[in-house]
């Protein structure tokens, strides 16, 4: 597995997303979790992505007994923010700079790690200015406790500003062939400023795999059924979508999931995305897309089937929290 570089910090060139561990994508299986991260660290999948939200806090758990005699393989990030008690209520969007400290002790905790290799904001919290979020987590570095710090789904004018107070190294979003919209202002202020960026869901939450023909094909209780892209007509197009990412990724010889994360890749080095898996069937396969080479012909090709805005529905069913 070839490494890329987030502004000074150095990952593989695929992370593995933790969250589907958890919560979120139906039924969960801990030790299939667990030999799932032990086989990407065998593969040199070394960057694991997590966040305190995720079960809540069961996830953190879980990354941490995976890591516990293999920390030094291993580069943590972790994220704090959205704020649930232990029952999964929202409480809400938190970022004052008492709570930051607390947060980072209890993953510290959790992860049963002395330190946190990035440590991102995970949604911006608009009744507290940036400044004051972004001084409290670099206190956490000054102390030890964490090594990078990293924003998500933060708004340009946000990411500047959080930049002057400490470094950013990442700037974690929704990004692949059907969430596009990074393109627009996203991308270019974070190379302005150095700043890597990781992208989340980039199978498009697992639909642009191909595997999602109807909505029974989603487990009763999986969050996407709630998904303004998984729903009525929006589906039944993004399908469409869909079925000409499968003629490409055949005519390659690749799965439709592995060409859409190598289309990610081919973007940027200083793009990493983070496909999510539970399975180390799925999380080979997505590793695979590293190898991937597409010719100029290959992305002019995909840019015309997947064009911005061709993607039917919001990303969220609320899209308040995010870009901010």
């Amino acid at each position: 597995m070839r490494h890329r570089k987030l502004a000074s910090l150095e990952v593989s060139a695929l992370g593995l997303g933790c969250m589907g561990m958890s919560e979120f994508y139906g039924s969960r299986d801990d030790a299939e979790s667990i030999a799932t991260i032990h086989r990407a660290l065998a593969i040199g999948v070394n960057f694991l992505d997590t966040a305190d939200m995720y079960g809540p806090f069961t996830n953190e758990k879980l990354v941490g007994r995976a890591i516990r005699d293999r920390r030094d393989e291993v580069v943590v990030a972790t994220k704090f923010g959205n704020q649930r008690r232990e029952d999964g209520g929202w409480i809400g969007i938190n970022g004052r700079p008492e709570y930051v400290r607390a947060a980072c002790d209890g993953s510290l905790q959790r992860l049963g790690v002395d330190h946190i290799d990035l440590y991102y904001q995970h949604r911006v919290d608009t009744s507290v200015p940036i400044e004051e979020t972004v001084g409290a987590m670099s206190e956490l570095v000054q102390a030890g406790k964490v090594r990078y710090l990293g924003l998500s789904e933060a708004a340009p004018q946000t990411i500047r500003r959080a930049h002057k107070v400490h470094p950013i190294t990442a700037l974690q979003t929704e990004y692949s062939l059907w969430s596009r919209d990074p393109e627009d202002e996203i991308l270019p202020t974070v190379r302005e400023l150095g700043i890597g960026f990781v992208a989340y869901s980039p199978i498009g939450r697992g639909f642009l795999s191909g595997k999602f023909k109807t909505m029974d094909d989603l487990e009763p209780d999986d969050y996407r059924r709630n998904s303004p892209r998984f729903q009525g007509e929006n589906f039944a197009k993004n399908l469409e979508l869909v079925k000409r990412i499968e003629t490409i990724a055949k005519e390659k010889g690749v799965t439709p999931a592995q060409l859409a994360i190598a289309w990610l890749l081919a973007q940027g080095d200083d793009i990493v995305p983070i496909p999510g898996s539970k399975r180390i069937a799925h999380l080979e396969e997505n590793a695979k897309a590293a190898d991937i080479e597409l010719s100029p012909e290959d992305l002019a090709r995909i840019d015309e089937v997947a064009p911005k805005g061709v993607t039917a529905g919001d990303r969220y069913p609320n899209m308040a929290t995010v870009n901010r």
